[in-house]
């Protein structure tokens, strides 16, 4: 069993030193898992005034006195000083323990051995004190494992949440990183462990802990300083907080905690990496809701610990994505600010997360009412689009963000919504550019993109258009954009014929060259719904 800096009681019994002395545990065996921090051997009656707490005495009894009031001031003494445990070896000055003192230590809560044989001191403490190197030798090498794997993580391109996900998985325990005031920057939880699957409800309650408590760490809880706030060798930037929840926390665990904390200051020192943290923080949240690894019933204290507060009124998914050109590279916090301070000026309450793997942007937003939800959505896109431009991130000729505009409704809509906007983000790559998508109206692009992969969606599409995407490789003028613009007009020729600016006979000529390649009449209803399927799902397939 690992301890505070040591071995317990109960492990230095078993060791062969004091096991040859037949040791007998007179009083407090239920104490034996109590740490021994050192070995200390002495005969006098002040050896108390000595000791720093933590030790195991050897002594033969000659200091302890002979009448009863000397005998129950030494083991008061001694258990005032808070030592690990008393052994008294018999011989000539005790041939048991005589009841003054046993029932002293064990009203003290002080675990007292006697031992039957004659043991030589010196090999006891050396031999207590090997166990106690190498036990510290081992919390090291683990804690040097932990530092080992978050240095490979962030050499490998991770960053702050990985790390501290490594040392929650390592502590079977949240982890949570704050600022130096006690605001939430970022929660990891152990990817094993249903006790942990909500990490800001464990948030919550270690808050209420600290404020309950004033100041300083939670009873149950450990809690690292993150160097390098910029005011002096002591300044700190951030906190490591651990809480033991589903396992006790180890010295291994503050060990650990310290070397990340060394890691986390170096990464730390690059610009607005809280801003960076505290959004992705947002967005694991959103991305939870989303997947239904949190309960709606629980989400609303969640998203207040995050800031979110809408009132009474529906909840609004919105999700942007960026077309891979355009990520960030590793500067989120700018797009997070950038965005937030156009949100700003929409006038509803907004929680915004990024999600920079799959590169998403997802949002919640609060509504006074549903019938707000279009005026609302307009003012989000535009201010979302603003805030990618803020941040440099367009480009020519790379195709703008795509923002989803889901269903407005309940907590529990919300997390639907949530995922079907992400989703419909992804499937609306490619469709011609709109300030926003509704989501509801995308349901066969995004039945089409899940059969992407499918090999008889390409083949249905090389059956219905497969002649005309030939004929547009070696001859001009292409004919799919023609027949793509017709069947979005639902086959209104004039209208047809005003986008594309062709005059009327020319377009019947096209579309009757398409009607010969195609071999279908196109103003045959499942015809038409063939082709538009076909036009739709070559995005997926090309």
């Amino acid at each position: 069993m690992e301890t505070q800096g040591g071995i317990t009681v109960q492990r230095a019994l078993e060791l062969p030193g004091l096991r040859s002395g037949l040791p007998e545990v007179v009083a407090c065996a239920d104490r034996l898992n109590r740490t021994v921090r050192w070995v200390h051997a002495g005969e006098v009656p002040n050896i108390a005034s000595l000791l720093k707490g933590g030790e195991l005495l050897l002594t033969t009894g000659l200091g302890l006195g002979t009448r009863p009031a000397e005998q129950r001031a030494f083991v008061r003494r001694l258990a005032d000083r808070g030592i690990a445990a008393l052994v008294v070896e018999l011989g000539p000055r005790f041939s048991r323990l005589p009841s003054t003192i046993v029932d002293t230590a064990r009203a003290a809560g002080l675990p007292l051995v006697q031992l039957h044989r004659e043991v030589p001191f010196v090999s006891v403490t050396e031999e207590v004190h090997t166990e106690i190197v190498n036990g510290h030798y081992t919390l090291l090498r683990r804690a040097e494992e932990v530092h080992r794997r978050c240095t490979q993580a962030l050499l490998g391109g991770g960053g702050i949440p990985q790390v501290l996900g490594i040392l929650a998985d390592f502590t079977a325990n949240p982890v949570f990183l704050e600022t130096a005031d006690g605001q939430l920057l970022y929660a990891a939880a152990p990817e094993a462990g249903e006790a942990c699957a909500d990490p800001l409800q464990v948030w919550e309650g270690l808050r209420g802990q600290r404020e309950a408590r004033e100041e300083g760490p939670p009873a149950n809880g450990v809690i690292v300083d993150v160097p390098g706030g910029g005011h002096g060798a002591g300044a700190v930037r951030a906190r490591i907080a651990l809480l033991a929840v589903s396992a006790p926390l180890l010295p291994v665990h503050r060990i650990a905690a310290e070397r990340a904390a060394g890691i986390l200051a170096v990464v730390l020192m690059q610009a607005r990496q809280e801003e960076e943290l505290a959004a992705r923080g947002r967005g694991d949240f959103l991305t939870d809701l989303a997947e239904g690894r949190i309960a709606a019933e629980d989400a609303p204290a969640q998203a207040r610990v995050l800031g979110f507060k809408p009132g009474e009124g529906p909840l609004l998914p919105v999700v942007m994505r960026l077309a891979a050109e355009l990520a960030p590279a590793g500067n989120w916090a700018v797009l997070a600010r950038a965005v937030l301070e156009e949100l700003s000026a929409v006038g509803v309450p907004v929680l915004l997360g990024v999600r920079p793997v799959e590169g998403r942007v997802p949002l919640l937003l609060g509504l006074r009412s549903e019938s707000e939800r279009t005026a609302v959505a307009d003012r989000v896109a535009a201010a979302l689009r603003a805030g990618v431009e803020r941040a440099g991130l367009e480009r020519a000729g790379v195709h703008p963000p795509i923002v989803v505009v889901g269903v407005a409704g309940s907590w529990t809509a919300a997390s639907a919504g949530l995922r079907h906007a992400a989703e419909t983000a992804t499937a609306a790559q490619g469709l011609s550019d709109r300030p926003w998508y509704d989501a509801r109206r995308l349901d066969i692009d995004l039945l089409l993109w899940r059969l992407r992969e499918h090999p008889d969606l390409a083949a249905f599409v090389d059956r219905a258009i497969g002649p005309l995407r030939d004929h547009d490789r070696t001859s001009r003028p292409p004919l799919l954009p023609t027949l793509q613009t017709y069947l979005a007009h639902a086959g209104r020729k004039a209208e047809t014929a005003r986008e594309l600016h062709l005059n009327r006979q020319t377009l019947y000529n096209r579309l009757a060259r398409i009607s010969e390649l195609l071999g279908t009449d196109l103003d045959d209803p499942q015809t038409v719904l063939a082709l538009s399927l076909a036009l739709r799902a070559r995005r997926h397939t090309t």
